[in-house]
């Protein structure tokens, strides 16, 4: 059986990477700084970066290599918003609240692209867009009046029928769905790398192969011990989501970690890279249990979807990806899958992030529910400005709550997941 959390060898982004790996620092035993971080994707990194540009030391311990989780692994879209519309934020959170992180969110996207050519981070980063496919009319109306909320927060979007989204991606599956212009593409592993570098340039000091034992709060200063020795630090910041391995009690008991899969077909013949999925515009469809497709910086068609549950790949499962893509293109159906990989992807009960602060300057920032790129980059960001500046995020605080029935998730997933098709088949909407 394969593994999943080996595939990572065999993913497009591994073959393709273009920023180099870092030259990890030594591990300083007995070291004191300003900021221990715990996990080296997007959210460790991207608030090293944040930490260390306002003069902030920090230690950056990850227990594989960076990008070595999801961070490495994804799809590689960058979608800005939550699962909630702007709407809901508000009746959620309160206009005041509501507000802030109805503009922080909608501004994710921009703030990803703006490191990327800040800090001039080679990973291929294309911004032609994100469209989100129907596959029935109820879902339909659904996505299409969320279209219309971010046009009126002034967002550049539009909806689609189903002429207008076959032209955009080259299926006619779906009945039309909505496109966000402030999205984009990158390649994941390259965009990790390059926060890493820039993060290290600012001073900030990274570990790799360096697993995180315990955390202790001893008076003013937290220890942090691990495999290569202890340090103390003033603040610590956990970003480990969907790799959460039991360091703070609770955490990953409250997530619902399934695998995301993913393949990547040979190139294509230059017909097709003209009709599916052109010019670096990705999809994702409306499905419980989606699928999300682009075209790579080197010409493949990329599909993914929800894999199995646990580390193990379950074969059936990349059977169903490929036959799904071939559904959704059926011109695809003569060419060769060059790379198939997956990943842990952290689900939240309510599908949005969380921050949690169990004690007092350890913050925790997880549940991206496959938006990482962006949420993870602004999530960093967020977790900085609170630790160094007692900031509050624009995404409120909330206590860590393990899921009281995640000892039987196994069995709850796949229950869930015979429903999911179920209603997908039915047409009822997501």
């Amino acid at each position: 059986m394969v593994s999943s959390a080996d595939s990572i060898r065999n993913a497009l982004w591994t073959a393709t990477v273009r920023e180099p790996a870092v030259a990890a620092d030594t591990f300083e035993a007995g070291r004191e700084v300003d900021v221990a971080i715990v996990g080296g994707g997007f959210t460790g990194l991207s608030a090293a970066l944040a930490a260390t540009t306002r003069g902030a030391t920090v230690a950056l311990c990850e227990a594989r290599t960076i990008g070595w989780g999801a961070s490495g692994r994804n799809g590689g879209q960058v979608i800005p918003g939550l699962k909630l519309d702007p709407s809901e934020m508000r009746a959620a959170y309160g206009a005041t609240i509501g507000d802030r992180l109805v503009k922080a969110v909608g501004d994710a996207a921009d703030s990803v692209f703006d490191l990327i050519k800040q800090h001039r981070i080679d990973c291929e980063p294309k911004r032609a867009g994100w469209i989100q496919a129907a596959h029935a009319g109820s879902a339909l109306a659904r996505v299409q009046k969320r279209g219309d909320e971010w046009a009126a927060e002034g967002a550049p979007v539009e909806r689609l029928d189903a002429t207008a989204l076959k032209l955009f991606t080259g299926t006619d599956a779906y009945l039309g769905g909505w496109i966000d212009r402030r999205a984009g593409t990158l390649q994941p592993l390259s965009y990790t790398r390059g926060l890493a570098r820039a993060a290290q340039r600012a001073g900030a000091k990274l570990h790799e192969g360096v697993r995180v034992n315990t955390l202790t709060h001893d008076g003013n200063l937290w220890r942090i011990a691990s495999s290569a020795g202890e340090i103390r630090a003033r603040s610590v910041i956990v970003g480990q989501d969907g790799y959460a391995d039991g360091l703070i009690p609770g955490v990953a008991e409250s997530l619902i970690c399934v695998q995301s899969a993913q393949v990547a077909t040979e190139p294509l013949p230059e017909d097709l890279r003209r009709t599916i999925m052109p010019g670096g515009i990705c999809a994702s469809e409306t499905r419980r249990l989606a699928f999300y497709f682009r075209q790579s910086p080197d010409g493949r068609l990329l599909f993914g979807g929800r894999g199995a549950i646990g580390d193990a790949e379950n074969p059936a499962f990349h059977g169903a990806l490929v036959a799904a893509m071939h559904r959704t293109f059926p011109a695809t159906k003569g060419l060769r899958i060059d790379h198939r990989w997956s990943g842990q992807v952290a689900l939240t009960l309510d599908g949005l992030p969380h921050i949690h602060e169990p004690q007092p300057k350890l913050l925790i920032g997880l549940g991206y529910n496959g938006r990482g790129v962006a949420l993870a980059t602004l999530m960093g960001q967020w977790l900085v400005a609170k630790v160094l500046d007692e900031e509050a995020p624009p995404l409120p605080i909330t206590p860590l709550q393990p899921i009281l029935w995640h000892r039987l998730r196994k069995p709850a997933i796949q229950l869930g997941i015979a429903w999911a098709w179920f209603r997908d088949r039915m047409g009822f909407a997501a």
